[in-house]
């Protein structure tokens, strides 16, 4: 079941993805950013880039189930299209598998127990939402998504963080994006739902920065909630492996 559900949803994916590999990047387009902004496509990207059109990678890593318990440990399968917005993601664990997605205009989790039982789903507009925005943090490992176009807009806030406002068909939100001195992306935070009624701020760090096809992208991220309690870290991963605009459908 779990499997099915999974080749499925990927095989549209991949239905969806346009090839983008003949659109190169030109650095002309980064004289109006804001300057870390400008720093951070120096450093990652090569003048005369074909644009990415699809990722898929695989990482390991620790997982909370509930912020109150311990990490077990997590891997994971994921692809990406870039042209509209897609992904999907596999984390595999001793007890369960998840499957997050936004595939076709649509976010949802699912968790399959013994990879056959669906024991929870979630969708709805508040799952679009949320899932659009870990499609747009994740976009650190095909940074060509991050430059302007018709859904991306960056505008200065200091020396090393700026604003990327982002917009899909009617979803609008905002990331502040923090920048170390040499260029890196280091922090990405918004206000996501954690529940259907409230937000709250959700924060992704990386680093371990590698370069891997003339991109350099981090290997190391963590994700976590900023609470007025305090700090509560759920997740950890270290990418494994990662390709650029190959298919995989019916995998």
């Amino acid at each position: 079941m779990m499997q099915f559900t999974f080749n499925r949803q990927l095989a549209v994916l991949y239905e969806n993805t346009k090839n983008r590999s003949g659109q190169l990047y030109d650095s002309i387009i980064l004289n109006d950013l804001p300057e870390p902004v400008q720093r951070y496509f120096k450093l990652v990207l090569k003048h005369g880039q074909p644009y990415i059109s699809s990722v898929r990678l695989e990482h390991n890593g620790i997982f909370k189930t509930d912020l109150k318990k311990g990490y077990i440990n997590i891997a994971g399968e994921q692809h990406f299209s870039v042209r509209q917005p897609q992904f999907i993601w596999k984390g595999t664990t001793t007890m369960f598998t998840a499957i997050d997605s936004y595939i076709a205009n649509t976010g949802s989790l699912k968790v399959f127990l013994l990879n056959i039982f669906k024991v929870a789903e979630n969708k709805g507009v508040t799952s679009d939402e949320g899932e659009l925005q870990r499609w747009v943090a994740e976009s650190v490992w095909f940074p060509t998504n991050l430059l302007p176009s018709e859904m991306v807009k960056w505008t200065a806030i200091d020396a090393n963080s700026a604003k990327l406002s982002f917009r899909y068909k009617e979803i609008l939100f905002h990331f502040t994006v923090s920048f170390n001195a040499v260029g890196d992306i280091i922090t990405m935070q918004t206000q996501r739902f954690m529940t259907d009624e409230k937000r709250e701020t959700w924060l992704c760090k990386m680093s371990g920065y590698k370069e891997v096809n003339g991109f350099r992208i981090p290997f190391s991220a963590e994700v976590l909630w900023r609470l007025s309690s305090g700090d509560c870290s759920y997740a950890k991963f270290e990418i494994q492996k990662i390709e650029y605009n190959k298919h995989y459908y019916g995998k």
